[in-house]
């Protein structure tokens, strides 16, 4: 397996888990919605360190590109854990509103930074690294 697909199927995983919050939150089961919500929080952190721990360093080490594309990935890393931190507060005041609106933005953020990832920088990445050598690490996490 090469690192643009390991990555793009927890990006998938990471939507899968999001569209269920939001299918819980129509039916008002809260309850579910902030269980589930947990588990997508969870596994969207857990790629983010993959990526900020393991992959990016590797890339910059590996290209000497500190500024470049690993960079803008960050800022929007930090601009995701802002609104998830908001979406869960959301959640525990019961403001589906506010959830909702909140989780728009997030979404319209997070799909703009998966398609650079996937077309851009992973590809970059299996490029210049050695795939089983990232992946193995990023699994031990």
């Amino acid at each position: 397996m090469n690192i643009k697909d390991y990555l793009t199927e927890e990006h998938r995983e990471c939507d899968t888990l999001y569209a269920k919050v939001e299918s819980s939150l129509q039916e008002g089961k809260w309850d579910q919605a902030e269980e589930t919500f947990k588990s997508f929080k969870e596994a969207t952190l857990l790629h983010f360190k993959r990526e900020e721990d393991i992959l990016f360093p590797a890339f910059e080490e590996t290209t000497g590109m500190i500024m470049g594309p690993t960079q803008v990935m960050r800022m929007e890393h930090a601009q995701a854990r802002d609104l998830m931190e908001r979406m869960e507060q959301a959640i525990k005041e019961r403001d589906k509103k506010t959830f909702l609106s909140l989780g728009d933005t997030f979404m319209v953020l997070i799909g703009q930074h998966n398609m650079k990832e996937e077309q851009i920088l992973y590809p970059m990445c299996d490029q210049h690294l050695p795939a089983d050598e990232i992946i193995e690490k990023m699994e031990r996490l």
